[in-house]
């Protein structure tokens, strides 16, 4: 009662009048009564940044898709397309359409006239309020007088807004534009999930982040490979060797070298004077790969309870014969040149190896736009969220052979489900943030990456089989039991209760394991109870999947997925408008519009006006 008290004293101090009070429970009431914003979720987008800008951009086709029903009857195709142009990139498309010809001022309010009122639309099911708040500061009040224009009977509002234009038109009509095209884009989507792996595979993850960095409203859940950059951003050394070996052999050496200034320099040259491959590159990757198999088996043995004592092969390795032995069994290696191999210390590093990997990981350490970025995951991520009824996590949750959850032994303790993601999370940040963080804790980050129940990982990772064996019976990865039971409707609803969520309406939005749909593989499982929306923005992947990644929807409608096609580029979308083509399927559509009032924002609202209606009862009996 007396924190109840000093809570109300505190609100009473911005809401000091009857009138005031009155005022807010008024807006707020009617907020409720909004349709909920629209959230997208994206996941495994891998540092292919001209697609996800794109989609970015584009607001994964639902501008078109405004465009579309406003201006299907009056405007040709190839207006429409200009138009969506524009606002996907308005300066760059400016000054393309410039180099042509000039724009006259009639096109100009043309583009304008066009735009606000696909604004208009957008703008339907927010406040005045929220949409001045989101439109950008400079251009706020001439934009809302554009937005709410009103017919009169003497035309002085067309004559107000013309002069307006004029002005506009006369001064920077470029940057107003920009600014206009910002606004549509925050209006199409409210909120923006990651679910996970922004980093490996392709070469600009740095630019991604950027991008991120400047969104309005966003949420990130770590992927595997965000943890791995997070533990060598943190000088974890297995980290750090796994990160330069990616790098390395997916050709992505850009975002060492030029997006964090990491040099690989002094690891070249040593990989050059040690083997005697023509290509530099295959050279380090040989060197990088040999040190990262001996950080990694430091890291298994000093931690027997990851139970990874299978996945030490340095020591099993025959130099002599060009051999390995696993589990018992005998298998030639694809060349047997192992200089820095000591067979009596193999999991040592040579003081060659050692002076490189301390310098890079000082890199690490030092770069500060890598830090900065980092920095940015943890304050906009987690392991997983719960949010509107649904759960968000990239990975799984490791489960047993018979579908229950996998307690998993750490830290002397035993976790599983709900409470071992929260340890894991709270780890996370405790070895980054903190200034005393033990080994044990750093070594839990690799551990998340690639560990045997790590629930980012959920498989058996097999580097050094398909490394250093052409025989590829060795390199199948088994997977952890959750990818055996998450089809069945059972197994979520166990999931989904182990976090508090009992609602029928509520749904599992996973990343990490492609979708294959070229082979007829569904992203919807356990009768719509789990969505997979891991559809392969890596080229890698677009044979492989048929697709170029999804984007999940929900709006006040409910639940559709979007299936895009491959991008070409942006200058291939600037000079011949160029869109992705996504393929858009309904999930659930929802029988009553879902408004404000049923979303997580709006159970905060309602406590909030309760609470001003019990400080309205107290000025009341005051006054009384």
């Amino acid at each position: 009662m007396e924190q109840k008290n000093k809570y109300l004293r505190l609100l009473s101090e911005k809401y000091p009048t009857m009138r005031s009070l009155s005022r807010e429970i008024i807006n707020l009431s009617a907020i409720l009564n909004l349709p909920k914003g629209t959230e997208h979720f994206m996941s495994d987008i891998h540092g292919e940044y001209e697609a996800f800008c794109h989609i970015l951009n584009n607001c994964a086709g639902v501008i078109r898709e405004k465009a579309d029903m406003i201006y299907s009857e009056t405007l040709s195709d190839s207006e429409i397309e200009e138009i969506c142009t524009i606002i996907y990139y308005p300066r760059e498309k400016l000054a393309l359409i410039k180099k042509e010809h000039a724009i006259s001022a009639d096109r100009y309010k043309l583009i304008i006239h066009r735009m606000i009122k696909i604004a208009g639309v957008l703008s339907s099911k927010y406040t005045r309020s929220k949409v001045r708040k989101a439109m950008p500061q400079d251009y706020a009040y001439i934009i809302d007088e554009l937005l709410h224009a009103q017919k009169d009977e003497d035309d002085n509002q067309i004559l107000y807004h013309k002069k307006i234009l004029d002005s506009i038109i006369g001064i920077d009509p470029d940057d107003f534009i920009e600014a206009l095209a910002g606004l549509i884009k925050r209006l199409a989507v409210d909120h923006l999930h990651i679910v996970g792996d922004i980093f490996d595979r392709g070469a600009n993850a740095d630019k991604i982040i950027d991008m991120l960095m400047k969104h309005h409203s966003l949420d990130i859940q770590w992927g595997n490979h965000d943890i791995l950059w997070i533990g060598a951003a943190a000088g974890n050394e297995a980290c750090i060797a796994n990160v330069i070996r990616n790098s390395i052999k997916y050709n992505t050496l850009e975002i060492l070298e030029s997006g964090y200034g990491i040099s690989l320099r002094n690891l070249t040259v040593f990989a050059d004077g040690i083997y005697s491959e023509n290509d530099a590159m295959k050279n380090a990757l040989r060197a990088v790969s040999v040190m990262q198999f001996k950080a990694e088996g430091q890291t298994i043995l000093r931690h027997p309870e990851y139970d990874m004592k299978d996945r030490l092969f340095l020591d099993k390795i025959n130099k002599e014969n060009g051999t390995v032995t696993i589990n018992g069994n005998i298998y030639q290696l694809n060349h047997s040149d192992f200089p820095t191999l000591d067979s009596r210390t193999p999991y040592r590093f040579s003081a060659e190896e050692q002076n490189i990997i301390n310098e890079l990981k000082t890199a690490f350490l030092n770069s500060a736009r890598l830090q900065k970025h980092i920095r940015f995951l943890l304050e906009k991520g987690s392991m997983y969220l719960c949010c509107n009824g649904n759960l968000l996590y990239h990975g799984c949750i490791p489960l047993d052979e018979t579908g229950n959850l996998c307690g998993v032994r750490l830290f002397d303790s035993t976790y599983k489900g709900k409470a071992y993601l929260d340890m894991a999370d709270k780890t996370v940040r405790h070895v980054f943030f903190s200034k005393e963080k033990s080994f044990e804790e750093l070594d839990f980050l690799w551990y998340l990456w690639c560990g045997r129940r790590s629930p980012l990982c959920g498989r058996n990772i097999k580097t050094f089989e398909r490394y250093f064996i052409d025989d590829k019976s060795v390199w199948h990865e088994e997977s952890d039991s959750y990818y055996q039971f998450y089809e069945t409707e059972k197994c979520c609803n166990m999931i989904l209760r182990e976090f508090d969520l009992y609602s029928p309406s509520s749904h599992i939005i996973n990343g990490h394991t492609p979708v294959l749909a070229s082979s007829g593989e569904q992203p919807i499982k356990a009768n719509g109870k789990l969505l997979v929306i891991d559809g392969g923005f890596c080229k890698d992947y677009h044979r492989k999947t048929g697709i170029a990644g999804y984007t999940l929807i929900y709006n006040s409608h409910g639940l559709r997925i979007k299936a895009h096609q491959p991008f070409e580029s942006i200058e291939k979308a600037l000079s011949e408008n160029i869109d992705i083509i996504s393929d858009s399927r309904f999930i659930e559509t929802e029988k009553n519009r879902i408004m404000v009032k049923d979303t997580d924002n709006g159970k905060i609202i309602m406590e909030e006006i309760d609470d001003l209606y019990e400080l309205l009862e107290y000025y009341k009996s005051r006054k009384n």
